[in-house]
């Protein structure tokens, strides 16, 4: 199932246009991207690649939310990542991707050809240091990542969670509020493999920090979030 690509006039019309790898572009060099950009989009449950795929594109996930999953020999599968709105998708120089990346909500994708774009990060200083940066910042919430795995509780761990996706989303909105509402973009079961928890404890704890006022939800999965500091707090971890 592929999805209507909505109409955006120019780059300035873009939701991620000031978080994505071409934030630091200057007007010249925005039109250099016109010429190697494409967009797709794919449904909620429809993957984008599967791990080995030649990597054709590279790009931003302009809206909605995917997943990466690696799967071990024996069948195995661990949910490694999730990549947001703004988030680079693919590794310029690499054949192939060594994940699989499924749309867990519906998601807009502004894609580049691969080989283009890898001569553009060596002729446009913005776009190169960008994806550094960007890069970095991985690497940094990877290592956050690992304590949240390795020595959280599941209280902790769903508080990080929750508390990473609300200030991820709350970033793409104008101002800045401790108040924040956003639709939860995996399922319980997702968020128990990607914590290395039971479903169980998910809702368990998902329900502690409702009673507690943390946060509030009904059937749905729009969760409103009182006070991003006091959520924050629950991480077990200052300044998280």
């Amino acid at each position: 199932m592929t999805l209507a690509v909505p109409k955006l006039r120019s780059c300035n019309d873009c939701p991620i246009r000031y978080s994505a790898v071409c934030s630091k572009c200057e007007p010249d060099e925005l039109l250099q991207l016109e010429e190697i950009k494409y967009y797709r989009t794919y449904a909620a449950g429809q993957p984008i690649f599967f791990g080995g795929d030649p990597l054709e594109f590279v790009g931003s996930v302009v809206s909605g939310v995917s997943s990466l999953m690696r799967t071990l020999p024996d069948g195995r599968v661990q949910m490694v990542g999730l990549l947001l709105p703004g988030d680079f998708m693919g590794r310029p120089n690499r054949d192939t991707i060594d994940c699989d990346v499924v749309a867990e909500t519906d998601v807009m994708l502004c894609c580049f050809r691969r080989k283009p774009f890898e001569k553009m990060i060596l002729d446009t200083p913005h776009v190169g240091q960008r994806l550094l940066e960007m890069t970095l910042d991985e690497l940094d919430a990877a290592r956050e990542w690992m304590l949240v795995l390795g020595r959280k509780t599941a209280r902790e761990k769903i508080a990080s969670l929750l508390h990473m996706i609300a200030v991820r989303m709350a970033s793409l909105q104008p101002g800045e509020t401790a108040e924040t509402t956003f639709t939860l973009p995996i399922t319980r079961e997702t968020m128990a493999n990607y914590l290395g928890l039971t479903i169980e404890t998910v809702s368990r704890q998902m329900s502690a920090l409702k009673k507690d006022g943390l946060i509030a939800f009904d059937e749905r999965r729009d969760i409103r979030v009182p006070d991003l500091d006091a959520l924050r707090a629950e991480t077990g971890e200052e300044g998280f």
